[in-house]
């Protein structure tokens, strides 16, 4: 089975919803699939929380599919949303320095996409 991690890191909407639309296909194919949150696209977390957000929806399934790996920590912390992340219920990972290392994914056999 193909592991894919999709790490986000641009704070862009657009961006990130792409990052949601390509987990749900590839889970879809068959793919073991996880995104993890990182720089700027943290402070989407508590945008795309609220229900009257066009892209909810599309990040709920996404979160109710158990599809996030999590949240890094420190970037959720310095962009002053790591409160309303652990609101959400997402998991926070901070195993390199405060951040989420990439390193852990590539050693245990998962393909790393960057956005």
């Amino acid at each position: 089975m193909k592991k894919v991690v999709l790490f986000s890191f641009n704070g862009e909407g657009m961006c990130f919803v792409h990052v949601l639309l390509n987990a749900l296909d590839m889970q879809g194919r068959g793919f073991q699939v996880t995104v993890v949150v990182e720089g700027a696209s943290v402070r989407l977390i508590p945008e795309l929380a609220r229900r009257e957000h066009p892209v909810h929806e599309l990040y709920n399934r996404v979160k109710t599919q158990g599809l996030f790996a999590g949240v890094c920590r420190g970037c959720a912390a310095k962009l002053r949303v790591l409160e309303a992340v652990e609101k959400e219920g997402l998991p926070l990972i901070a195993d390199m320095n405060g951040h989420v290392s990439m390193g852990r994914y590539v050693e245990e056999g998962w393909q790393v996409i960057t956005f």
